[in-house]
């Protein structure tokens, strides 16, 4: 029987009173890249860091190639390639030293793998890493990273602090890598835009522990926004009404309406659902255009990730 790289059963946690997860359940597939998105505030950290076995939920469990998340054994952990939001903490290291360090802590390690990337700098071998540019760093990084040869890649915010160039750097070397279909990736970005470089499927964090996975092409394919003039909602009270839901989640409040934004001039309806199901809902609301206006507005990815998650 296969296990899966990373399982997530029934997980809930909280901070006080703020729920984080509740009955979180989900399953990472090998040779798959997964997009982790949401706001700040829902739980991506909080997440990789039960995984890794740094933090214990109130109730639940992860598992990692079948160890439990907080009990992963020396050989599983050696499985592990992970980023943890800023980059490198050996920065007294060289960069010769640093990578003889690492090297006796995984069996399969690639040398080759690690200069490849970190002679581009043209930097000697005995560079110290807190004399790099936070660029520089990353590539030291992520030639580790690479070295580690790990089934399991987690990357928690890998963009941090890096220009446009040293992004697509990290990024064309990461597909490069993972091309073979052997490799798992978790990872985070504020920058959505990476994400359509190489990611397989996205799943989407929302505050109290809501959770959609889907493929990302059919989520750029499948969520639409429409928008709707402010001109066409006549009356206070219905105004009223979608500018309180423009403040709330529109999604459980109206069926087919995952989220309302609230502009100047019109509204913005975010949905998986077609433009005759969005207004059914409005016409539930009370608005009886004749004829209704719904003008579909094409997106990007960083467009559709907001539309769905929410402006604020």
């Amino acid at each position: 029987m296969t296990v899966n790289p990373v399982s997530v059963e029934h997980l809930f946690h909280s901070y006080g009173p703020k729920i984080i997860y509740q009955d979180l359940s989900l399953e990472f597939e090998p040779g798959k890249i997964y997009g982790l998105l949401g706001k700040n505030g829902v739980g991506k950290t909080t997440l990789i860091k039960i995984l890794m076995g740094f933090l214990k939920p109130k109730a639940g469990f992860c598992r990692i190639f079948g160890d439990l998340a907080n009990a992963i054994s020396p050989a599983t952990r050696a499985r592990v390639g992970l980023l943890f939001e800023r980059h490198l903490t050996y920065n007294f290291f060289s960069i010769a030293q640093v990578e003889r360090f690492m090297a006796r802590f995984y069996p399969k390690w690639k040398r080759e793998r690690y200069y490849e990337l970190v002679d581009l700098l043209g930097l000697p071998s005995n560079h110290k890493i807190s004399w790099m540019s936070e660029g520089q760093r990353s590539q030291v990084v992520l030639g580790l990273i690479l070295a580690q040869d790990p089934e399991l890649l987690i990357l928690d915010d890998y963009s941090m602090g890096l220009d446009a160039g040293y992004r697509r750097l990290f990024v064309d070397y990461l597909r490069e890598h993972l091309k073979d279909g052997q490799h798992t990736v978790i990872l985070t970005s504020h920058v959505i835009q990476d994400m359509n470089r190489f990611v397989d499927d996205v799943v989407f964090l929302r505050r109290g522990g809501e959770v959609t996975v889907t493929g990302l092409e059919a989520f750029s394919s499948n969520f639409h926004c429409f928008r709707l003039p402010r001109d066409m909602v006549k009356g206070e009270v219905l105004q009223s009404k979608l500018a309180k839901l423009a403040c709330q989640s529109a999604g459980r409040t109206l069926e087919h309406i995952i989220n309302l934004e609230e502009h100047a001039s019109y509204f913005e309806l975010f949905t998986f659902n077609t433009k005759e199901e969005v207004l059914r809902d409005l016409e539930g609301l009370g608005l009886k255009a004749s004829p209704p206006i719904l003008t579909e507005v094409a997106m990007d990815l960083e467009d559709a990730f907001v539309g769905y998650t929410g402006r604020h």
